[in-house]
């Protein structure tokens, strides 16, 4: 009898950031991010200068965590989830700890995206959702096997995730998504009048 067993896995983790301690706020989560917005002229800069939709604090603040304290506790629950997703993906870390690297606000307005892209420089990279309108966008995953794929078929439309080219995963308010930073991804136009808000973080070994 003939079987077929899945090989090299890609390994999506979904939680809710209150899964782990501290509790944060997703209020007065929400606020911190549109207040650090609005102050952080270095980040409108540069997002004016390189024509990103919205507003990132990626290439502006490097320290929210010692900056405001709610971020201090972001990074509390976040240090739990990410150990527990490395735990799933069998990683042999020896004496050295995963640790936060990056992290940054994401605010799109309608019509912005954030294109194709991956973190190659770390191990994990991941998102907490702070506001989703109800009709914006999804996140977008794609199998990284793709590129050596040119005369494969496509595949059904009821196919299973595991064997899709690509895999919309739509967050809730409060979720955290975790991957490993070799995935590319994507966040498709935001079709919503209201700002997609999330917060993206990334995660080194020793």
């Amino acid at each position: 009898m003939s079987r077929t067993t899945p090989l090299f896995v890609t390994p999506l983790y979904r939680a809710r950031l209150a899964d782990h301690a501290p509790a944060v706020d997703a209020d007065e989560l929400a606020a911190s991010c549109f207040s650090i917005a609005e102050d952080d002229e270095a980040g409108q800069q540069w997002c004016e200068d390189n024509d990103f939709p919205g507003y990132t604090s990626y290439a502006s603040l490097t320290d929210l965590p010692w900056r405001f304290s709610i971020f201090a506790d972001v990074v509390k629950a976040l240090d739990a989830h990410v150990a527990a997703f490395a735990e799933d993906l069998a990683f042999d870390l020896g004496d050295k700890k995963l640790r936060l690297e990056d992290i940054w606000i994401n605010i799109l307005p309608e019509g912005g995206i954030h294109t194709s892209h991956l973190h190659p420089h770390s191990v994990i990279s991941g998102t907490t959702y702070v506001a989703m309108p109800a009709d914006t966008s999804a996140i977008r995953f794609e199998d990284p096997r793709l590129p050596m794929m040119m005369a494969a078929p496509g595949r059904l439309k009821d196919a299973p995730d595991s064997l899709r080219n690509f895999v919309y995963a739509k967050p809730q308010v409060g979720d955290v998504l975790l991957w490993e930073s070799w995935l590319r991804h994507e966040v498709p136009m935001n079709m919503s009048e209201d700002e997609r808000v999330s917060v993206s973080f990334n995660y080194a070994w020793g």
